[in-house]
């Protein structure tokens, strides 16, 4: 008896700021598809300028899911990330269309496709609260050292700007004695995972985000970050300490000039782009790597319709 093929999934993925956003809505467009967000700054309402969210006409094109769900006060864990990302992907084949996963956030992608499962470790409440306590008052630099020290192999792994992952990492090394990815368990979804990796020479992409974080700051994301403050959403947020929004902050609280700031925003966006490499290497066989500077949506539209129908 034949089995039934399993259901496909595309996924985008590649380096921030190097057209992962228009190229998924040109092969949706061509593929009768619809996208699933894999960037955890996407979740947030508000914070649009400085995430490089899809705006109006952009979705306005193509469906999109999983892209202001939440509002920066709000956590999102990666379960429950994980949780209504595979709800997506599930009604998008229900409609009998593609769901296409794209985004930058490494650990979203990789808890989809390989179906991570949380470590087997309740919360700890009064280690979190210390944990919090710590990085409102000293920031990331003291929790990160300490996760270097007791967990490398998470340090090397996780987004270490990000105040929620390097917290729950060392709650659990804190709590257990045991390495937070290193209890990760993987129970692989039934679907058949399609990668595509978009790629440009290192200058080419540095200089890519030099002119995006102008285009960034000329489109208002001052006023973006000051409209955040007057909604009441404070700096101690992690959804506030993201690359553009934290430094940001440091100019409107007189910590540092805007050229500064705009300097900070260039140099951790460039470090965030040589952790994301960690995560989709260009020896991966699982990925087809594509020079988007010479790729063309119609072409690879039709040679991915050949390869989805396999």
């Amino acid at each position: 008896m034949t089995r039934a093929p399993l259901p496909p999934v595309l996924v985008l993925v590649g380096p921030t700021a190097v057209g992962k956003t228009a190229l998924a809505i040109q092969l949706a467009e061509r593929l009768e598809a619809e996208i699933v967000s894999a960037d955890s700054r996407y979740l947030y309402r508000y914070m649009d300028i400085g995430t490089a969210k899809p705006g109006p006409s952009e979705r306005a094109r193509v469906p999109h899911h999983l892209i202001d769900v939440t509002t920066p006060d709000q956590t999102w864990s990666l379960a429950q990330y994980q949780t209504a990302a595979f709800a997506a992907i599930s009604a998008i084949h229900d409609r009998g269309r593609l769901p296409i996963l794209v985004g930058g956030s490494g650990q979203y992608i990789r808890a989809v496709v390989e179906g991570w499962q949380p470590p087997p470790h309740a919360q700890t409440p009064e280690l979190r609260a210390e944990l919090e306590a710590r990085f409102s008052s000293e920031g990331l630099t003291g929790l990160v050292s300490q996760l270097r020290e007791l967990d490398p192999e998470s340090a090397r792994s996780i987004d270490l700007l990000n105040p929620r992952r390097v917290i729950r990492a060392l709650e659990v090394v804190l709590s257990t004695g045991r390495s937070f990815v290193g209890q990760r368990r993987k129970l692989p979804p039934r679907l058949s995972i399609h990668f595509v990796g978009l790629s440009l020479p290192r200058q080419l992409l540095y200089a890519r985000i030099d002119q995006r974080i102008d285009a960034m700051l000329a489109s208002g994301l001052l006023e973006e970050v000051r409209g955040l403050v007057a909604r009441g959403y404070g700096w101690d947020l992690p959804a506030m300490s993201a690359i553009g929004y934290r430094q940001i902050g440091q100019f409107l609280r007189g910590e540092c000039s805007l050229a500064e700031a705009t300097e900070r925003i260039q140099r951790d966006t460039r470090v965030f782009v040589r952790r994301q490499a960690n995560w989709f290497k260009p020896d991966d066989p699982s990925i087809e790597w594509h020079d988007v500077s010479r790729v063309f949506a119609d072409e690879l539209a039709a040679a991915l319709r050949q390869r989805l129908s396999r």
